[in-house]
């Protein structure tokens, strides 16, 4: 079964070509020009995954993102026209996965896509009893089952995004080592768009510790060691 895209953009042009080359890799396109038409598919489909432009007249692809993820936890990829760090903290706290500013290059947008459904999948993968008891990783009152993908924070359910469980994972699996940003985004998404402006991991951690009620000044888990990385302490 092919993977169902969510493309919205209301310049007609551009939500055109993403389509043409994400059926070009197989994938079946939904492309919506504006957000109500966009609202409809998403309360009457399954898909897995979206694209979604910032700047819509009416609502905004925040609220289409937030829409989404009152239901909904597969990724979420928002275009902006502008390179200003706010849309792209804010989307990211929506619970978007990744940003692309435009213009983008139409390949980049589909290995970002592709990046995303492996971990989707991942993530969502079903797992045999006899796996569900191993490969926990404990760290005070955190537990996470790298099996099953459940997180527990002093034992109550800690609802984490794919993106938010790859990064602790990786934190507690190189636990009392300093991770950099860099090895942090390329351990989760496996390509080579990294650049050093790129924030995406400083705002996933900030919306990590707000949901762990970790504390910047006093962490009791996951620690900023300035101008190297992240870590969580032995």
């Amino acid at each position: 079964m092919k993977d169902k895209i969510l493309v919205v953009d209301d310049e007609k042009e551009i939500a055109d070509l993403v389509a043409f080359y994400l059926e070009s890799e197989s994938f079946e396109v939904a492309a919506c020009y504006e957000a109500q038409t966009a609202l409809e598919h998403i309360g009457a489909a399954q898909f897995d995954l979206a694209i979604l432009d910032i700047m819509l007249p009416g609502t905004s692809g925040f609220e289409l993102c937030r829409k989404i993820r009152e239901t909904y936890n597969y990724p979420v990829i928002m275009l902006t026209a502008k390179d200003e760090e706010i849309d792209k903290i804010r989307g990211l706290m929506l619970g978007a996965d990744d940003y692309m500013t435009k213009p983008f290059r139409p390949l980049e947008l589909v290995a970002r896509v592709k990046a995303q459904l492996r971990r989707y999948k991942q993530y969502n993968q079903p797992q045999s009893a006899e796996t569900q008891d191993s490969s926990l990783l404990v760290h005070g009152g955190l537990v996470m089952n790298v099996k099953t993908h459940e997180c527990q924070l002093d034992e109550k359910p800690l609802a984490l995004t794919p993106t938010e469980f790859s990064i602790l994972k990786i934190l507690c699996e190189r636990k009392g080592e300093v991770v950099s940003s860099e090895e942090l985004f390329h351990g989760v998404w496996k390509d080579e768009y990294y650049s050093k402006s790129n924030n995406t991991i400083t705002v996933h951690i900030r919306h990590l510790r707000e949901k762990m009620k970790d504390s910047v000044e006093r962490p009791k888990y996951i620690k900023t060691i300035w101008g190297v990385g992240y870590k969580i302490e032995n």
